[in-house]
Protein backbone atom coordinates (compact mmCIF):
# COMPACT_ATOMS: atom_id res chain seq x y z
CA UNK A 1 0.00 0.00 0.00
CA UNK A 2 1.08 3.17 -0.85
CA UNK A 3 1.34 5.71 2.20
CA UNK A 4 2.28 8.81 3.04
CA UNK A 5 1.98 11.73 5.09
CA UNK A 6 1.07 14.68 3.77
CA UNK A 7 3.35 17.78 5.01
CA UNK A 8 0.58 20.39 4.36
CA UNK A 9 -1.35 21.21 7.72
CA UNK A 10 -3.81 23.86 5.92
CA UNK A 11 -3.80 21.54 2.29
CA UNK A 12 -3.23 24.50 0.70
CA UNK A 13 -1.12 23.07 -2.31
CA UNK A 14 -4.27 20.26 -2.91
CA UNK A 15 -7.72 20.07 -1.43
CA UNK A 16 -8.02 16.54 0.93
CA UNK A 17 -9.75 14.66 -2.19
CA UNK A 18 -7.27 15.75 -4.57
CA UNK A 19 -4.40 14.37 -1.99
CA UNK A 20 -6.13 10.99 -1.89
CA UNK A 21 -6.21 10.90 -5.86
CA UNK A 22 -2.86 11.70 -6.17
CA UNK A 23 -1.75 8.91 -3.91
CA UNK A 24 -4.30 6.64 -5.84
CA UNK A 25 -2.75 7.51 -8.99
CA UNK A 26 0.69 6.57 -7.71
CA UNK A 27 -0.08 3.36 -6.71
CA UNK A 28 -0.90 2.13 -9.82
CA UNK A 29 -4.23 0.23 -9.08
CA UNK A 30 -3.02 -0.72 -5.62
CA UNK A 31 -4.45 0.61 -2.18
CA UNK A 32 -3.13 3.65 -0.97
CA UNK A 33 -3.52 5.84 2.29
CA UNK A 34 -2.96 9.53 3.12
CA UNK A 35 -2.27 10.86 6.91
CA UNK A 36 -2.73 14.33 7.20
CA UNK A 37 -2.09 17.03 10.09
CA UNK A 38 -5.62 18.33 10.27
CA UNK A 39 -8.98 17.17 12.21
CA UNK A 40 -10.73 15.12 8.72
CA UNK A 41 -14.29 16.38 10.29
CA UNK A 42 -13.07 20.25 9.56
CA UNK A 43 -12.79 19.76 5.93
CA UNK A 44 -16.46 19.78 4.88
CA UNK A 45 -16.67 22.12 1.54
CA UNK A 46 -20.06 23.26 2.68
CA UNK A 47 -19.78 24.26 5.52
CA UNK A 48 -18.22 27.57 4.82
CA UNK A 49 -21.08 28.48 2.36
CA UNK A 50 -24.17 26.78 4.25
CA UNK A 51 -23.17 26.97 8.34
CA UNK A 52 -24.78 24.12 10.21
CA UNK A 53 -22.22 24.14 13.72
CA UNK A 54 -21.94 21.01 14.63
CA UNK A 55 -20.92 19.61 18.39
CA UNK A 56 -17.35 19.93 17.46
CA UNK A 57 -18.07 23.89 16.89
CA UNK A 58 -19.64 24.52 20.24
CA UNK A 59 -16.34 24.05 21.98
CA UNK A 60 -13.33 24.96 22.42
CA UNK A 61 -10.18 22.55 21.41
CA UNK A 62 -6.79 21.77 20.79
CA UNK A 63 -4.22 19.30 19.58
CA UNK A 64 -2.43 16.53 21.56
CA UNK A 65 0.95 14.76 20.69
CA UNK A 66 0.35 12.05 23.48
CA UNK A 67 -2.69 9.64 23.93
CA UNK A 68 -3.90 11.10 27.34
CA UNK A 69 -4.29 14.28 29.32
CA UNK A 70 -4.56 15.47 32.78
CA UNK A 71 -6.58 17.98 33.06
CA UNK A 72 -8.63 19.78 36.21
CA UNK A 73 -12.05 18.65 36.71
CA UNK A 74 -14.52 20.31 39.08
CA UNK A 75 -17.34 18.55 41.13
CA UNK A 76 -20.56 19.98 42.27
CA UNK A 77 -20.91 18.94 45.80
CA UNK A 78 -24.88 18.29 46.20
CA UNK A 79 -24.73 19.90 49.94
CA UNK A 80 -23.82 23.28 48.20
CA UNK A 81 -27.27 23.54 47.16
CA UNK A 82 -28.57 23.51 43.55
CA UNK A 83 -29.53 27.52 43.23
CA UNK A 84 -27.06 30.39 43.70
CA UNK A 85 -27.97 33.10 46.60
CA UNK A 86 -26.64 36.77 46.54
CA UNK A 87 -23.29 36.01 48.28
CA UNK A 88 -20.55 34.19 46.98
CA UNK A 89 -20.86 31.61 49.71
CA UNK A 90 -24.33 30.59 48.96
CA UNK A 91 -23.24 29.94 45.37
CA UNK A 92 -23.20 26.39 44.23
CA UNK A 93 -19.72 26.68 42.72
CA UNK A 94 -18.64 27.77 46.06
CA UNK A 95 -17.92 24.28 46.82
CA UNK A 96 -17.24 23.20 43.67
CA UNK A 97 -14.29 20.28 44.61
CA UNK A 98 -11.44 20.09 41.61
CA UNK A 99 -9.54 16.85 40.88
CA UNK A 100 -7.68 15.84 38.60
CA UNK A 101 -8.42 13.73 35.45
CA UNK A 102 -7.47 12.21 32.61
CA UNK A 103 -8.51 12.43 28.78
CA UNK A 104 -7.55 9.83 26.47
CA UNK A 105 -8.31 9.62 22.81
CA UNK A 106 -9.93 7.09 20.48
CA UNK A 107 -10.09 6.75 17.21
CA UNK A 108 -13.50 7.66 15.32
CA UNK A 109 -13.85 6.28 12.13
CA UNK A 110 -16.40 5.75 9.08
CA UNK A 111 -16.04 2.85 6.18
CA UNK A 112 -17.97 3.49 2.69
CA UNK A 113 -18.22 1.43 -0.44
CA UNK A 114 -17.71 3.05 -3.88
CA UNK A 115 -17.62 1.45 -7.17
CA UNK A 116 -14.03 0.80 -7.95
CA UNK A 117 -14.31 2.83 -11.49
CA UNK A 118 -14.39 5.92 -9.25
CA UNK A 119 -10.74 5.31 -8.50
CA UNK A 120 -10.14 5.97 -11.93
CA UNK A 121 -11.54 9.12 -12.26
CA UNK A 122 -9.23 11.55 -10.08
CA UNK A 123 -12.08 14.84 -10.14
CA UNK A 124 -15.29 12.27 -9.12
CA UNK A 125 -13.02 10.71 -6.57
CA UNK A 126 -12.20 14.21 -4.99
CA UNK A 127 -15.07 15.00 -4.71
CA UNK A 128 -16.80 12.16 -3.47
CA UNK A 129 -14.25 12.06 -0.30
CA UNK A 130 -14.20 15.72 0.23
CA UNK A 131 -18.03 16.14 -0.15
CA UNK A 132 -19.85 12.33 1.43
CA UNK A 133 -17.19 10.76 3.24
CA UNK A 134 -16.06 13.30 5.47
CA UNK A 135 -19.66 14.73 6.11
CA UNK A 136 -20.43 10.69 7.17
CA UNK A 137 -17.78 11.11 9.13
CA UNK A 138 -18.93 14.36 10.47
CA UNK A 139 -22.32 12.55 11.91
CA UNK A 140 -20.49 9.81 13.50
CA UNK A 141 -18.70 12.74 15.51
CA UNK A 142 -21.71 14.33 16.62
CA UNK A 143 -23.02 10.98 17.54
CA UNK A 144 -19.46 9.96 20.10
CA UNK A 145 -19.55 13.51 21.34
CA UNK A 146 -23.36 12.91 22.23
CA UNK A 147 -23.09 9.18 23.34
CA UNK A 148 -20.05 8.35 23.93
CA UNK A 149 -17.87 5.96 22.69
CA UNK A 150 -17.92 2.36 22.36
CA UNK A 151 -14.37 1.97 24.33
CA UNK A 152 -15.55 5.06 26.99
CA UNK A 153 -12.91 7.19 26.39
CA UNK A 154 -15.30 9.96 25.44
CA UNK A 155 -18.08 9.83 28.49
CA UNK A 156 -20.54 11.59 25.79
CA UNK A 157 -22.63 15.03 26.63
CA UNK A 158 -25.54 13.40 27.02
CA UNK A 159 -24.74 10.81 29.95
CA UNK A 160 -22.34 13.39 31.92
CA UNK A 161 -21.86 12.41 35.70
CA UNK A 162 -23.09 15.61 36.60
CA UNK A 163 -25.55 16.37 34.17
CA UNK A 164 -28.42 18.40 35.08
CA UNK A 165 -32.15 17.39 33.64
CA UNK A 166 -35.22 19.46 33.53
CA UNK A 167 -38.30 18.98 31.76
CA UNK A 168 -40.73 21.56 30.63
CA UNK A 169 -44.40 22.16 32.00
CA UNK A 170 -46.56 19.59 30.16
CA UNK A 171 -43.75 17.66 29.12
CA UNK A 172 -44.95 14.97 26.59
CA UNK A 173 -47.35 17.09 24.94
CA UNK A 174 -45.86 16.92 21.34
CA UNK A 175 -48.52 19.50 20.08
CA UNK A 176 -46.82 22.39 22.63
CA UNK A 177 -46.98 25.60 21.18
CA UNK A 178 -43.52 27.20 19.61
CA UNK A 179 -44.01 30.06 22.39
CA UNK A 180 -43.78 27.62 25.00
CA UNK A 181 -40.93 25.64 23.85
CA UNK A 182 -39.13 28.86 23.60
CA UNK A 183 -39.99 29.86 27.43
CA UNK A 184 -38.62 26.38 28.24
CA UNK A 185 -35.68 26.81 26.10
CA UNK A 186 -35.08 30.39 28.45
CA UNK A 187 -35.79 28.85 31.23
CA UNK A 188 -33.01 26.05 30.75
CA UNK A 189 -30.39 28.70 29.57
CA UNK A 190 -31.47 30.38 32.79
CA UNK A 191 -30.47 26.80 34.70
CA UNK A 192 -27.48 26.48 33.13
CA UNK A 193 -26.27 29.32 34.75
CA UNK A 194 -27.10 28.89 38.10
CA UNK A 195 -23.86 27.06 38.19
CA UNK A 196 -21.67 29.94 37.58
CA UNK A 197 -21.36 29.44 33.76
CA UNK A 198 -22.91 31.44 30.71
CA UNK A 199 -25.18 29.57 28.70
CA UNK A 200 -22.92 29.64 24.75
CA UNK A 201 -24.35 26.53 22.96
CA UNK A 202 -27.93 24.63 22.47
CA UNK A 203 -28.13 20.89 20.73
CA UNK A 204 -31.40 20.08 19.49
CA UNK A 205 -33.22 17.46 16.52
CA UNK A 206 -33.74 19.27 13.44
CA UNK A 207 -37.56 18.70 14.02
CA UNK A 208 -37.27 20.98 16.83
CA UNK A 209 -34.73 23.60 15.48
CA UNK A 210 -36.79 24.16 12.21
CA UNK A 211 -40.19 24.81 14.31
CA UNK A 212 -38.07 27.61 15.61
CA UNK A 213 -37.40 28.47 12.39
CA UNK A 214 -41.26 29.02 11.57
CA UNK A 215 -42.22 30.39 14.65
CA UNK A 216 -39.56 33.28 14.22
CA UNK A 217 -37.61 32.63 17.39
CA UNK A 218 -34.01 32.27 15.75
CA UNK A 219 -33.26 36.07 15.87
CA UNK A 220 -33.76 36.20 19.88
CA UNK A 221 -32.11 33.02 19.99
CA UNK A 222 -28.99 34.83 18.21
CA UNK A 223 -29.27 37.38 19.87
CA UNK A 224 -28.44 36.14 23.04
CA UNK A 225 -25.49 34.49 21.48
CA UNK A 226 -26.62 31.18 21.60
CA UNK A 227 -25.15 28.83 19.17
CA UNK A 228 -27.32 26.36 17.65
CA UNK A 229 -26.17 22.81 16.31
CA UNK A 230 -28.79 20.52 14.59
CA UNK A 231 -28.41 16.95 15.05
CA UNK A 232 -30.42 13.96 14.37
CA UNK A 233 -27.92 12.22 17.02
CA UNK A 234 -30.35 13.78 19.55
CA UNK A 235 -34.01 12.67 20.15
CA UNK A 236 -36.64 15.03 19.21
CA UNK A 237 -37.88 16.35 22.39
CA UNK A 238 -34.89 16.76 24.10
CA UNK A 239 -32.68 20.01 23.99
CA UNK A 240 -28.53 19.56 25.60
CA UNK A 241 -27.92 23.26 26.43
CA UNK A 242 -24.82 24.26 28.21
CA UNK A 243 -21.38 26.23 28.57
CA UNK A 244 -19.70 24.57 25.84
CA UNK A 245 -16.77 26.67 25.97
CA UNK A 246 -15.64 26.54 29.64
CA UNK A 247 -17.14 23.47 30.38
CA UNK A 248 -15.51 20.96 28.15
CA UNK A 249 -12.19 20.83 25.70
CA UNK A 250 -12.45 18.85 22.06
CA UNK A 251 -8.98 17.18 21.84
CA UNK A 252 -7.72 16.02 18.55
CA UNK A 253 -4.88 14.08 17.60
CA UNK A 254 -2.00 15.01 15.70
CA UNK A 255 -2.76 13.12 12.31
CA UNK A 256 -5.85 11.77 10.67
CA UNK A 257 -6.06 9.44 7.71
CA UNK A 258 -7.97 8.19 4.51
CA UNK A 259 -7.36 5.02 3.01
CA UNK A 260 -8.70 3.32 0.17
CA UNK A 261 -8.41 -0.30 -0.46
CA UNK A 262 -9.80 -2.17 -3.70
CA UNK A 263 -11.55 -5.79 -3.57
CA UNK A 264 -12.44 -6.45 -7.31
CA UNK A 265 -15.46 -4.40 -8.64
CA UNK A 266 -15.63 -2.32 -5.53
CA UNK A 267 -13.53 0.11 -3.24
CA UNK A 268 -13.71 0.95 0.45
CA UNK A 269 -12.54 4.26 1.09
CA UNK A 270 -11.93 4.42 5.42
CA UNK A 271 -11.69 8.40 7.08
CA UNK A 272 -10.60 7.81 10.81
CA UNK A 273 -9.16 10.33 13.42
CA UNK A 274 -8.33 10.66 17.16
CA UNK A 275 -10.88 12.24 19.38
CA UNK A 276 -11.04 13.17 22.85
CA UNK A 277 -13.07 15.11 25.59
CA UNK A 278 -12.13 16.77 28.60
CA UNK A 279 -15.02 17.57 30.93
CA UNK A 280 -14.11 20.10 33.07
CA UNK A 281 -17.51 21.25 34.20
CA UNK A 282 -20.30 18.68 33.52
CA UNK A 283 -22.94 20.63 36.16
CA UNK A 284 -22.58 23.37 33.72
CA UNK A 285 -24.59 21.22 30.75
CA UNK A 286 -28.49 21.02 31.05
CA UNK A 287 -30.50 18.14 29.40
CA UNK A 288 -34.30 19.90 29.37
CA UNK A 289 -36.86 17.50 28.11
CA UNK A 290 -39.70 18.64 25.99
Amino acid sequence: MLDYLIDDPALRARSLGEELAVAVARANGGDAAIRVRTPLTTLFPLASTRPRPTVREQTKGGTVADEALRYVREGRDEAGGAESGTRYRTTPEAAFRPTVAKAELTEISVRVPVPAEVCSDPALLARFVEHRVVVRLCTVENEVLLHGSDDGAIPGLLRLDGLRHVSAPGQGDGDARAGTVLDALMTGCAEVEETGGSCDGLVMHPALYWRLVGAGALPSLDAAGLRITRTRMIERDRVLLGDFRAGITLLDGEVSTVTLRRSGEEATITASMRLGLAVHLPQHFVLLGL
